[in-house]
């Protein structure tokens, strides 16, 4: 009988998804209309979510996990909430499945490393879904500041309060997407960490201001809270040699370079491609998973981000005073 791993090499890979939430169902979404995939069923103990599931997809839901591993699967992803991830990631890991997990990676550093450190000794693939990665803007930044000296990053992810409330505050949230980043740009580890953390309306910190610099000598910062009216996404890298300014939502990456003595500088629009970045990282999984080649996103990745988010962490959140409701749009 052969073993999921060994079925991962033929040319359709049987995938399930784990967790059927808003992010679970993208995930199937997506996979059911890649080629080469078998979406076997998306996994969720909560009927309405199975129910959408098979509403929007079309696919086979299931309740449990060992229900979907019956079923005969060689990949997973793993949307379930944060702190399901270890549990979940170590029964698949344990039946040779090849998994990607959504980020973090686990609640704890040591939940990470053992998911890490149980997929080495499967030799099954591990990957880390941090998205952003994939998005087309921030793909455009990374090539454009390729081989540049950089000096500095500043990243701005601010949003309304959620409509859903979850365990965690803005730097598990949003903050561990632009952590992942900086390590991206840079290649650097983060060594030194200096948080500002709030809690405004909420029970976690709603507000964070981070400032970070790591083994190269880049500083970094990070604005971040749920208190802003809409959506922005922006990301800005100074380097010797230029200034790149990127809108990671409209997509729009902008070059500044040139620069003489009187102050004066070329500027232009670097092109951006189109691909959905949820698509392009779920087709890098399974890349990686037939190839039995290293993931895009490590496991060993997603623990260093995770590590760096908890730091910032370690300093707790004060509370706003009086705790103002947050801004909200007119009308």
């Amino acid at each position: 009988m052969t073993s999921p791993s060994d079925q991962a090499t033929k040319s359709t890979l049987r995938v399930g998804v784990i967790g059927a939430g808003v992010m679970g169902t993208n995930h199937g979404r997506v996979l059911a209309g890649l080629p080469g995939v078998s979406l076997v069923g998306i996994v969720d103990p909560l009927d309405e979510h199975r129910n959408r599931a098979v509403e929007l997809i079309g696919c086979k839901t299931f309740a449990t996990v060992d229900e979907l591993l019956l079923a005969g699967v060689d990949a997973v992803t793993i949307a379930a909430p944060t702190h399901l991830h270890h549990e979940v990631a170590l029964t698949c890991i344990g039946r040779g499945v090849h998994v990607l997990v959504e980020k973090p990676i686990a609640s704890t550093v040591e939940e990470g490393r053992e998911i890490v450190a149980a997929a080495r000794k499967a030799g099954v693939t591990l990957m880390v879904g941090h998205v952003e990665r994939f998005n087309p803007a921030v793909a455009a930044i990374k090539q454009a500041i390729r081989n540049e000296d950089i000096l500095s990053i500043g990243i701005t992810r601010v949003g309304p309060f959620p409509p859903r409330m979850s365990n965690v505050g803005v730097v598990i949230d949003l903050a561990v997407h632009d952590i992942d980043l900086i390590r991206w740009f840079t290649e650097s580890e983060i060594v030194d960490v200096q948080p500002q953390l709030t809690c405004a309306v909420a029970e976690r910190e709603d507000i964070a201001l981070l400032q970070f610099r790591t083994e190269s000598g880049v500083l970094a910062h990070i604005n971040t809270n749920w208190l802003t009216p809409f959506k922005a996404r922006n990301v800005t890298v100074a380097t010797r040699g230029k200034y790149v300014m990127g809108d990671l939502l409209t997509r729009q990456v902008t070059e500044c370079f040139g620069f003489k003595a009187d102050g004066s500088y070329s500027m232009r629009h670097l092109p951006v491609g189109h691909d959905e970045p949820l698509r392009a990282e779920l087709i890098a999984f399974l890349n990686a998973v037939r190839s039995n080649s290293t993931p895009a996103v490590t496991g060993e990745e997603g623990v260093a981000s995770l590590e760096i988010a908890i730091q910032c962490l370690e300093q707790p959140p004060k509370a706003a005073a009086g705790r103002k409701p947050p801004l909200r749009a007119a009308g």
